[in-house]
């Protein structure tokens, strides 16, 4: 008797990310093997329709949700499926790709669909802040202030990040933050706070490079006040996995933070800014997320090269 064909839904958002998506239909075709799967494609429409999509496909019986489009329509179609037994898939179209990097999903779409046709699903943490899930990370202070900045300019992409980052950091006022875990209360006077399930924003720029997304805890890493001099330090420390090493770096583990800032103003969650008060819970959802995942652990290094050449060169031109 033939095994009954597992059902995959490839959620498209034919206007996010940089990449083009066009010849994805025949590369599904030619890469996706129809003895054992079925798939069908659905495009957006909207903001929120990716998030319809993958909950109506989890009602369904679906198996995997494969989003379709930048980092945006992969948090919609994540949050979705939390706590649901059909998986995440992803074919990264965007500008960051932070979960896709962290799970090692090739960066190109003949590569992503032939680790969805192995159909190897693993479970995995996700975190919430203030009831946001988050995927790969969440912060305030500096990394919200950019998202904003990110989501207001007329250009995404690598170029618009890097110039974004480098030009504000430079001018920008760190706050005071009190953070309380389950070891007890600290102040601090910080540039960022941010908290990491995943080991990168995106870009290969890792936040926190020891994070594991299977282990039930929160990586936090607090970022000290720092000098113009010790900006270029910082900012390859990111792209060469060494910024725990870095003095103005504070890090630990926990499996729910509070954090109370003196004013509101933005968070992020995986780079997708909002407005929230004073007080912030932050927690870790164990394995809460089933996900389509790469055995072979590739990895595309080729972002880190461009990233850390365009800060040298930014530097070279300012001190």
């Amino acid at each position: 008797m033939q095994d009954k064909k597992r059902k995959i839904v490839f959620i498209v958002n034919p206007i996010s990310g940089t990449h083009s998506k066009e010849g994805l239909e025949g590369l599904i075709s030619s890469v996706i093997d129809n003895r054992r799967f079925e798939w069908t494609l659905i495009k957006t429409e909207r903001a929120g329709h990716a998030s319809e999509i993958a909950s109506d496909c989890a009602a369904h019986g679906v198996d995997i949700c494969v989003a379709v489009g930048g980092d945006g329509t992969v948090n919609e179609v994540a949050s979705a499926l939390t706590g649901k037994h059909t998986a995440l898939g992803i074919i990264p179209c965007g500008s960051g790709n932070g979960l896709a990097r962290h799970m090692r999903i090739p960066m190109n779409m003949k590569g992503a669909l032939e680790i969805i046709n192995q159909g190897n699903i693993d479970a995995f943490d996700y975190g919430t802040v203030g009831g946001h899930p988050f995927f790969c990370t969440c912060g305030m202070g500096f990394d919200a202030f950019i998202s904003l900045k990110f989501a207001e300019a007329g250009k995404r992409g690598l170029t618009t990040y890097v110039e974004n980052v480098l030009k504000e950091g430079l001018k920008y006022h760190p706050d005071i933050y009190t953070v309380s875990d389950e070891t007890g209360t600290h102040s601090y006077k910080a540039f960022l706070i941010a908290c990491a399930n995943a080991a990168q924003y995106g870009n290969n720029a890792y936040i926190a490079p020891g994070a594991s997304m299977q282990d039930g805890l929160l990586d936090v890493i607090i970022m000290e006040p720092f000098s113009v001099l010790e900006a270029p330090g910082i900012a390859l420390d990111m792209f060469a996995k060494t910024l725990p090493n870095n003095s103005r770096i504070k890090t630990f583990q926990a499996r729910q933070i509070h954090i109370h800032r003196e004013k509101e103003g933005a968070v992020h969650y995986d780079g997708d800014p909002t407005m929230m008060g004073t007080d912030i819970d932050v927690k870790i959802i164990p394995r809460g997320l089933r996900a389509v995942v790469n055995p072979a652990c590739i990895e595309d290094a080729s972002h880190p090269t461009k990233m850390m050449n365009a800060i040298s060169t930014f530097f070279h031109k300012i001190i």
